[in-house]
């Protein structure tokens, strides 16, 4: 006996395995775009109705009934059945089941291969443009701390050995740079996103004479997609948005790194507030940075998902198969993890404490002047080379005395090499060494006054670009 609850019954006479019904499901999944799935029906009905395919009439019923339907969802009314096997077999027998008949007037001139497909490219510009708010956020406050705490000296780092004195602000600006970068992808993952490929059916396109065009406007969407065989196989959107997660998980994984740093005794550069730090169950002293381990720890998730998408995606033939049934949970799990890990490491860089006094001793140390020391040299006719030679083994002699290069006497330095000028000391004072750097994207005070301007600026412009994505 065919299982009445199936939308395909004619064909088969036998009713489907309990057990498959559950393992074949997509509703558990793909239930967070139902949303996207009435306003794509929305969209095609009425195009059915202003190109003669179905009465006004009935095209009227059926979208006061899919209202309905989204009401039921929206105050949480509406019951999900796993038999129904996806939102679309959902939604639709919700429909039938309020307007009758004529509810199965829908489907017509459309398969579930281009309505997933619309679908998931309605749902993937939803989530790609809530993520770019979340790092809007981000570069926002990490803007008004390099605001907060402008001309504060640390140590730069090379291979995690200090190297040179930079500006904190100039530090923090290079994630406020990194998370544009982000931003450009996840706004590339939208534009990507922004096709109709309602019209195509389920792979070769239909003979009704559809307006593909009215609907994809009715949409908001920019454009058709231009090969029916393309449009229901192609995932290249969800790639693109998993990978912008990937790469943002990155970014956010390495700035908890150095937070992780920074917080320790060793360092002592930063003291994470107490809301976002943890205790030890045995040790009454410890206050651990949980918060920036676990979105280090989550990225390796993230990675997960963008592979896990490849891989499913890497050896189909055209056009539609079932194993891209697994296209959405782990996009939706990257885009759930990036927008928590975002919040968090919001939160935790605006309440952290900036111990300002430490970063500046911390400059102080590992002869990180020496680069000018050397370049004071080269400006006086000693080729780079040889005034890189006298500088180390300045640096040498230093460590065998256990002074720093602030420590050393004109005197000194001129035994060392009759070209140091008297103006040499300078070379090596710290304030100095910082501020000399004003080429454009240095660490001086002066570029990095314009580099706050300019970041300043791209957010603006990256809320704006929000904003229009609402509308």
């Amino acid at each position: 006996m065919t299982d009445d609850k199936s939308m395909w019954g004619g064909r088969f006479s036998g009713s489907l395995d309990a057990f498959i019904t559950e393992f074949g499901a997509s509703l558990p999944v793909d239930r967070a775009m139902w949303a996207a799935d009435i306003r794509g029906s929305i969209a095609h009905v009425r195009m059915l109705a202003a190109q003669g395919i179905v009465p006004a009439s009935d095209a009227e019923v059926i979208e006061k009934g899919l209202a309905e339907v989204m009401r039921d969802i929206e105050g949480r009314r509406f019951v999900f059945d796993n038999a129904d096997e996806d939102i679309h077999m959902a939604v639709e027998r919700a429909l039938t089941a309020k307007v009758g008949a004529v509810g199965g007037k829908l489907h017509t001139a459309r398969s579930r291969n281009d309505q997933v497909a619309t679908d998931t490219r309605l749902h993937a510009k939803a989530l790609a443009a809530s993520l770019v708010e979340g790092a809007i956020g981000l570069q926002s406050s990490l803007l008004r701390l390099a605001d907060e705490h402008f001309g504060v000296v640390m140590p730069g780092y090379t291979h995690l050995q200090k190297a040179q004195p930079v500006l904190f602000s100039h530090h923090l600006l290079a994630y406020v740079w990194m998370l544009a970068r982000d931003v450009t992808r996840l706004r590339a993952a939208y534009d990507a996103a922004d096709v109709s490929p309602l019209g195509s059916a389920a792979l070769a396109g239909t003979t009704f004479p559809l307006d593909r065009r009215s609907s994809a406007r009715e949409l908001g969407l920019a454009g058709v997609t231009p090969n029916s065989l393309d449009a229901v196989s192609d995932r290249d959107f969800l790639l693109d948005l998993a990978y912008g997660c990937a790469v943002a998980m990155v970014h956010l994984s390495r700035l908890c790194e150095e937070l992780i740093l920074w917080s320790s005794d060793e360092f002592g550069f930063v003291t994470m507030d107490d809301g976002y730090s943890t205790g030890s169950s045995i040790m009454p002293q410890k206050k651990n940075p949980d918060v920036a381990e676990l979105v280090r720890g989550k990225t390796g998730r993230v990675y997960g998902d963008l592979v896990g998408l490849l891989t499913v995606m890497k050896g189909l033939p055209l056009a539609y198969n079932k194993d891209m049934q697994e296209d959405k949970e782990g996009v939706f799990d990257a885009v759930a993890t990036l927008a928590d890990c975002l919040r968090a490491v919001d939160g935790m860089v605006s309440t952290m404490r900036v111990n300002e006094v430490k970063m500046r001793a911390g400059a102080l140390g590992g002869f990180m002047a020496a680069t000018d020391l050397a370049d004071h040299l080269a400006a006086h006719g000693v080729p780079f080379r040889d005034a890189h030679e006298i500088v180390g083994r300045l640096v040498l002699e230093c460590e065998r005395s256990g002074r720093t290069l602030q420590q050393l006497t004109l005197d000194e330095l001129k035994a060392a090499s009759p070209s140091f000028a008297d103006d040499a000391l300078d070379a090596v004072d710290i304030d100095k060494v910082v501020a000399r750097r004003n080429t454009e994207g240095g660490t001086g005070h002066d570029a990095v006054k314009a580099q706050l301007v300019e970041a300043g600026d791209v957010v603006a412009a990256e809320r704006e670009w929000r904003e229009r994505a609402d509308r």
